[in-house]
């Protein structure tokens, strides 16, 4: 190896360069609807074959480049949004550095067709390596239309890390609905594969323009808000309590147009809806930002994605402020009442008093469990129940710390003997199951959710793995309405949907027919599974193994019988003999505990009858 120093020549310069900025087909479709945003389009087709890698095109009706500036335009650092470094201080433009089309015409084939609304003729360019190679005149109508092919064809390396043509397309696709989601004064209409997956009316209704993009489903669950002051204008949509995804995909923000992604403003929204949305799921809000370009630096990431705001602080206390007063109207926080005991009430007993929902008759309470129903025997003792929990929590890193220590101390409860000793009282909230010991002064409270929980995961995590999932067909089909990208991500893994106990049938254009769901959940909420389980799977998975059991714990748990769901007598019962037979009952998958006990001694003190 030579160790010298050295120039690297232009085309290799340009060749690394043009590689930082176009770093996959999706970059080559984003800088060219950027550029034809920029050029005052009302009116953008995308079109893209084998997940761009071998035909990307973006026409619009903007205003055309220049006869006399044609040559120019494809130059490094070649720019009609700025003239001067002063002007970064006042970019209205999605693009201003210069270097997408110069970048993109190093890695690729272009042919490029343009007329202005002055001109009686187009003209036709094409070029290779950067260069103009052919220029000649053609009819064609105002605007520009560029057409890519052949991508990286000239960095075998970079080409050989492009991943399948559906992953490569997920990505454009993301990027055509974000920003057709951030412009609807634009109509977009893209076609993918000689398919059309979208088309936005482009009349500048917000909300028609999110059910284009989003869907009916979106529109439903969003509530409109706006604000404005002199510094800022500001609107959008914020989700409903009850209308949450298993990921931050459909959170967007959009400053002066431009698609950005800001941590604090993510942030400060989402802690508005924390105790208002189950744990491990987001908020769905679509931000519209203007304000002034000076307040702003967009200049601090080569892809533009990330912006700084000179009043961050100020804006997170606006957010916040936004967020909660919006809530306000569309939450309804449930609110539990305790009832003093008095008057004609006084004489009954103290769970007579809170539990009875099922009127339940204790001589039917016992729960006939044969001796030889035993749970595994590493819980026999204190050390190996603790061990045992623990690698199987290991996995799972939501394991609170907190909980940890608690669910140690209570571990010494013998969970089968709890249970086979024990009569039914009652359900406290129609949450906790409580269990009078008949040999002891003790009795148990059982947490519904989290022992249904811990059961509905080892079964699940079991029949996954032994590939023994039962599907239970519908009487009558569920039809679910998706994205473009969300109908490629269950298309192509759809045997890994069959193998999750989904039944899916293609039912048109971005729509499926669901006619079955795993066994295992009972009743579920059909549709809320099936985007759980979409919104977990990744675009690189390639089989069953790929889903940890986190994953299966996050279905498990939305799916379990939930605090506040009346349960009768025989399903307590059921749920009972259920849980002494899976590996760990102590706690549910998240490290949450399942049982805890108290003893007549510790009720008689706080009621003041002993000392």
């Amino acid at each position: 190896m030579n160790n010298d120093i050295k120039l690297l020549d232009n085309i290799t310069i340009s060749k690394i360069a043009a590689g930082e900025i176009i770093e996959r087909p999706f970059s080559v479709v984003k800088e060219l609807i950027e550029n034809s945003i920029d050029a005052n389009s009302n009116n953008i087709i995308i079109q893209i074959a084998n997940g761009g890698k071998d035909y990307i095109r973006v026409t619009d009706n903007g205003v055309g480049i220049k006869e006399e500036q044609i040559d120019l335009a494809f130059l490094r650092h070649s720019t009609s949004k700025i003239s001067n470094i002063d002007d970064l201080e006042n970019i209205y433009s999605l693009g201003f550095r210069g270097e997408a089309l110069a970048s993109i015409c190093m890695v690729s084939k272009v042919e490029t067709l343009t007329r202005t609304s002055d001109s009686i003729k187009g003209i036709r360019v094409l070029l290779e390596e950067g260069k103009i190679v052919n220029k000649d005149w053609i009819g064609c109508p105002t605007g520009t239309s560029m057409i890519v092919k052949d991508l990286f064809y000239n960095i075998p390396v970079r080409q050989k890390f492009l991943k399948k043509d559906t992953v490569e397309g997920n990505l454009i696709s993301d990027v055509v609905y974000k920003l057709a989601l951030g412009n609807p004064e634009i109509s977009f209409k893209y076609i993918k594969d000689n398919k059309i997956t979208l088309k936005t009316p482009g009349n500048g209704n917000i909300s028609s323009n999110i059910y284009s993009v989003l869907g009916k489903d979106f529109i439903d669950n969003l509530k409109y808000f706006s604000y404005n002051d002199k510094s800022i204008e500001i609107e959008g949509f914020l989700s409903k309590n009850n209308f949450h995804r298993g990921n931050r995909k459909h959170q967007y923000i959009f400053v002066n147009g431009r698609c950005v992604k800001n941590d604090e403003i993510t942030k400060t929204i989402e802690g508005c809806y924390k105790s208002l949305i189950p744990i491990n799921k987001y908020p769905v809000f679509i931000l519209y930002i203007k304000i002034d370009p000076k307040m702003i630096d967009v200049n601090i990431h080569p892809t533009k994605e990330e912006i700084k705001f000179t009043n961050q602080d100020e804006l997170n206390n606006l957010f916040n402020k936004i967020t909660k007063n919006n809530l306000n109207e569309i939450v309804t926080i449930p609110k539990i009442e305790v009832t003093q005991i008095g008057s004609e009430k006084e004489s009954m007993n103290f769970l007579d008093e809170l539990i009875f929902d099922n009127k339940l008759d204790k001589v039917d309470n016992k729960i006939d469990i044969s001796n030889e129903t035993i749970i595994d025997k590493n819980y026999k003792n204190h050390k190996d129940i603790f061990n045992e929990c623990n690698s199987i929590e290991e996995s799972i890193n939501t394991y609170n710390p907190k909980v940890e220590d608690y669910s140690l101390r209570e571990k010494s409860i013998n969970i089968s003997n709890a249970i086979t000793n024990s009569n039914i009282v009652g359900v406290l909230f129609r949450t906790y199951i409580i269990l009078e010991d008949r040999n002891q002064d003790e009795f148990y409270i059982l947490d519904q959710h989290a022992a249904h929980e811990r059961i509905m995961y080892e079964k699940y995590k079991d029949e996954f793995e032994n590939e023994e999932v039962v599907i239970q067909k519908l009487l009558t089909p569920l039809i679910i309405d998706l994205t473009s990208s969300e109908m490629d991500v269950v298309v192509e893994h759809k045997p890994l949907f069959i193998s999750l106990g989904f039944d899916i049938e293609e039912f048109g254009i971005n729509t499926i027919a669901l006619r079955g769901v795993p066994l295992v959940f009972g009743k579920p909420n059909m549709e809320k599974l099936f985007f759980d389980v979409l919104d977990n799977i990744k675009d690189d998975i390639k089989s069953n193994y790929d889903l940890n059991t986190d994953k299966i714990a996050k279905i498990a748990c939305s799916n379990a019988i939930k605090g506040g769901d009346k349960i009768s007598n025989i399903e307590i019962k059921e749920l009972l003999n259920q849980l002494l037979e899976v590996k760990n009952p102590y706690t549910c998958p998240h490290g949450r505990p399942v049982i805890i006990k108290m003893n007549r001694r510790e009720l008689e003190k706080e009621f003041s009858r002993i000392m």
